[in-house]
């Protein structure tokens, strides 16, 4: 059986070590040690240690029946090896577990919310606990309880029990194991039956900060950030604050204020620039039909434009053709080689403008589409007058006809 040194020495990150067993399978390498520093993967919902034997690369630890094997992609010589993990990932591993059980203690204590799952995931962790919801007040509760704990340094152990042992510990939950029962302690306030990697004490966490909560599934998942993510988290907000409050010429604590005031002068200024785009489009609008051409009692606006906002014109389109009868419109864009076109009618004029479309295919190369109302498109700059020109043809054509039937 492996000897876990993780468990004797979280802190321990490079050791000597003998192979008891090797193994090559799909031209991998397969190693049992007499005793190891790399936590197994996902053990107890861990992530499991990132590092090296002898130099080369650890793909993965998994523990099989009371020995850990460690997967290498290259085969590696000699009886004795060296061990070394990543430290700072070690580190991290240590508080972010650590915190969550003082995290699960805390809601157990102050909400009665039991501890479901854990999730220690790569930027942040999560519990899910059974509570139906918590406010903020609540949850600023739960963290000042934390950070008390943390500021108060209390030791975290952990021990072997036995089953007549842990029925005398106010354990938050059974464990899931009969046998070498092994239970991390915070110092008489909370105890639970863990496998993990965990500091020695709670001042090494330096900070326990929630940022989320969500329902989940009848529950309650909780987001979390303890250790260097919490000072990382801090440190991020604290430069983006600083940046902001610098823009607006404020104290940080004056920001909040000066941004809603600014949403209100924005919503403000949004509602009036409506109001005067749609102004602008009635006067366009009267201006493009009274300078249209006439053909019997209809209205055609045939128009060509340089660098213009393509979205802008579609909207002076159906303006047009929602607010007034028997007018047709072509126009055209051209913007840096390329040819944009929009034709559209009134719904009171009995042509198809889907047909005009398919006409215009057979002699351009097109991209676009549309229905019997509207159609717009794509073609080289070099054809678009003429094609503008093509579909006032197409058009003045078929009115003939609707007029004739």
């Amino acid at each position: 059986m492996t000897r876990k040194l993780y468990w004797e020495n979280p802190y321990l990150h490079e050791t000597e070590s003998s192979i008891i067993k090797k193994e090559k399978k799909q031209g991998k390498t397969y190693i049992i040690l007499d005793k190891t520093i790399f936590y197994p993967d996902m053990s107890g919902g861990q992530p499991g240690d990132i590092g090296s034997i002898n130099d080369e690369m650890v793909l993965e630890t998994v523990e099989e029946d009371g020995n850990l094997v460690h997967l290498l992609k290259s085969d590696i010589y000699g009886s004795k090896v060296r061990l070394s993990i990543d430290s700072a990932h070690r580190f991290d591993m240590m508080q972010q577990h650590s915190g969550q059980h003082l995290l699960s203690g805390v809601l157990y204590t102050l909400l009665g919310g039991e501890t479901i799952s854990f999730h220690l995931g790569k930027d942040y962790s999560t519990i899910d606990v059974t509570l139906t919801d918590m406010s903020d007040e609540e949850a600023a509760n739960t963290e000042a309880l934390c950070n008390k704990i943390i500021q108060s340094n209390f030791q975290i152990k952990s021990y072997f029990v036995d089953q007549e042992k842990i029925k005398l510990l106010p354990v938050r939950k059974a464990p899931s194991v009969t046998n070498n029962i092994r239970m991390v302690e915070i110092d008489g306030f909370d105890y639970s039956a863990c496998g993990g990697t965990h500091v020695h004490h709670t001042g090494e966490l330096g900070l326990l900060k929630i940022t989320k909560w969500e329902h989940y599934k009848g529950n309650l998942r909780i987001q979390f950030l303890t250790g260097q993510r919490a000072f990382q988290d801090y440190n991020s907000k604290f430069k983006s604050v600083r940046s902001i409050a610098g823009m607006l010429s404020s104290s940080d604590d004056g920001i909040e204020i000066k941004v809603e005031k600014l949403i209100v002068e924005k919503s403000d200024l949004e509602k009036e620039s409506r109001s005067r785009k749609e102004e602008l489009i009635n006067l366009r609008s009267k201006s493009l039909v009274n300078d249209s051409e006439k053909f019997k009692d209809y209205s055609i606006i045939k128009k060509s434009h340089d660098q213009y906002d393509f979205k802008e014109l579609s909207q002076l389109g159906n303006h047009i053709s929602n607010n007034y009868e028997r007018v047709i419109q072509i126009y055209g864009i051209s913007n840096e080689g390329l040819g944009q076109f929009i034709i559209s009618k009134s719904k009171d004029i009995n042509i198809d403008l889907g047909e005009i479309y398919k006409q215009l295919t057979t002699q351009y190369k097109l991209k676009g589409g549309g229905n019997p109302n509207t159609v717009q498109g794509s073609v080289t700059s070099g054809h678009l007058s003429a094609l503008l020109d093509r579909s006032m043809d197409l058009i003045v054509h078929m009115l003939e006809t609707e007029i004739i039937d």
